[in-house]
């Protein structure tokens, strides 16, 4: 079974959602990391030298290689990336190698072909 990691880089308010729309699609787990900071096209804001940049968390979810499509596309309608600027990206990357994942793998042996 081949794998795919997708990071995704979203505001914390649209976490919860994201999360959603992944597991619907299909994800069997996820991972995040909180309190991540990070600057788009436009500059960083300040008031009286404060940083008050929007505070974003880090999404990993290792997926079955023929879902990651469909949940890159599920979770960038919920979390609003091409609607809303600077509310997020994500992104796919090709797993080499796993380890950990027996779990996941046997729930996704045990879907039938078209929910994979």
């Amino acid at each position: 079974m081949n794998f795919k990691l997708i990071l995704a880089l979203v505001e914390d308010r649209h976490v919860d959602a994201l999360l959603e729309a992944a597991r619907e699609a299909g994800a069997t787990g996820s991972t995040v990391i909180t309190s991540a900071r990070g600057e788009g096209v436009e500059p960083r804001k300040t008031f009286l030298g404060l940083d008050l940049a929007a505070r974003r968390d880090v999404v990993l979810l290792v997926v079955e290689e023929r879902l990651s499509r469909r949940i890159l596309e599920r979770i960038a309608e919920a979390a609003h990336f091409e609607t809303e600027s600077g509310a997020g990206i994500a992104l796919q990357l090709a797993i080499e190698d796993t380890v950990g994942l027996s779990h996941q793998i046997r729930e996704l042996s045990r879907r039938p072909l078209d929910e994979r």
